[in-house]
């Protein structure tokens, strides 16, 4: 066929794909096609969103993306396709917030739900935590709908596309907020191992950026709500602020990113890194991102920056990100608040491949989980224990997908 994903570092096996209109279209294509699966943004690294050679992959890009709003319950309605940065300006002229966004704007609502996607925070759970109801369309050509509370809702949120296609979202909102962003250079390990929980609590969202064998993280990446109130002055636990915009990636152009310098605006311009309107790369890139327990985060980062030699050639920069444990089945933190050790390689497949064997040695032991969309392989079949309602989840499908339609080689593996 021909297609990849965004990146380019996969080649879809699919037959073809196709972008149905409307429900009554994708109904037609769902109970006629022998395996089908759903593509969003396309962001994922791996085989998840793929099918077999004889299978379809629908485009959820054209389906409807009506926006509405129940001031009243405080959620709002979304087709499953519609990208986060449509849905927050929508949002944002309303009046109204999500409480969180990823650092790509740019991808999809059902795509970023089903592979529990996250943005930053002590407190903040990724964005499948905000889900208060869905609505799929399983292989029988039925809808199925879910709503916080159901006895299964848990298990269909985080859904890697196993239950039929998500064609509506009910997401909580909040009233709008304005934030600001400010950059530190050059904090000290010593802090960050030693005081790790007040590093990472001293704003709303604290990204660290490195590569791992630097003598102190490049950069801290604090975001904060405007009015809050912050410790924090022109100094974080021995960094300086800076007075100029700063890309994590240096060769990198800054204008991509979201307004820095302590600027205010709205959440919808200031909580994702990257600003809507542009690329932030040519998707030159594969991602891989572990989540870790809290518990055992600074044994984890420790373990990273002994493979910084190991990694550097590969390597273009690393995201340290706190998120909030959660209920949610398949959720990388189910159970227990997780940080996440985010890898941004180079489009080097056979090189990444080549030190995630290290990075998975000291990761994996450790109860990280892998982020669902993004690179890893797992060789020994680890991932599928780190998950206690994984025969649930795998229950629930069968019941949606008896004939396993939805299933492809991904999910083979997960649910065997």
């Amino acid at each position: 066929m021909g297609e990849k994903n965004w990146a380019g570092n996969y080649d879809y096996r699919a037959q073809r794909i196709v972008q149905p209109a409307d429900l009554d279209e994708l109904r037609e294509i769902v109970t006629t096609a022998p395996k089908i699966r759903a593509l969003g943004s396309r962001h994922s690294f791996n085989d998840l969103a793929d099918t077999d050679a004889d299978g379809v992959l629908v485009s959820t890009a054209a389906l409807p993306g009506d926006i509405r709003i129940d001031p009243g319950a405080r959620t709002v309605t979304v087709g499953g396709g519609v990208r986060y940065g449509d849905l927050a300006r929508e949002l944002q002229t309303a009046g109204w917030a999500l409480h969180n966004l990823a650092s790509l704007p740019h991808i999809s609502v059902a795509g970023a739900i089903a592979t529990a996607t996250h943005g930053s925070g002590d407190r903040n759970g990724n964005l499948s935590t905000a889900v208060a109801g869905l609505r799929i369309l399983a292989a029988s050509g039925d809808f199925v709908e879910f709503a916080r509370g159901d006895p299964e809702f848990a298990g269909a949120v985080v859904s890697l596309g196993a239950l039929g296609v998500v064609t509506e979202v009910v997401l909580d909102i909040r009233p709008t907020f304005d934030a600001r962003q400010r950059l530190f250079a050059g904090v000290p390990w010593e802090a960050v191992l030693e005081r790790f929980d007040e590093v990472t609590s001293a704003a709303y969202s604290v990204s660290l950026f490195t590569t791992w064998d630097e003598d102190a993280v490049a950069l801290a990446w604090l975001k904060e709500i405007d009015g809050a109130e912050t410790a924090i002055g022109d100094d974080f636990f021995g960094a300086p602020a800076l007075t100029e915009a700063r890309h994590m990636i240096p060769t990198m152009d800054v204008l991509n990113t979201t307004q820095q310098l302590g600027v205010v605006g709205p959440w919808s311009e200031r909580l994702a890194h990257f600003r809507f309107e542009f690329t932030p790369s040519n998707g030159e890139e594969i991602q891989s991102e572990y989540l870790v327990p809290r518990a055992r985060a600074v044994e984890a980062i420790r373990a990273v920056r002994e493979l910084a030699p190991v990694i550097a050639p590969v390597l273009q920069i690393s995201e340290i990100r706190t998120v909030a444990g959660d209920d949610l089945w398949l959720s990388s933190a189910y159970g227990t608040d997780v940080v996440g050790l985010h890898f941004t390689w180079l489009r080097d497949q056979a090189g990444v491949e080549a030190v995630l064997p290290a990075v998975e040695a000291a990761l994996l032991p450790l109860g990280a989980r892998p982020h669902w969309g993004k690179l890893s392989l797992d060789a020994d079949g680890v991932v599928p224990g780190l998950y206690p309602r994984l025969d649930e989840f795998r229950a629930l499908a069968d019941r949606l997908d008896p004939e396993g339609r939805f299933r492809n080689p991904f999910l083979t593996r997960l649910l065997a």
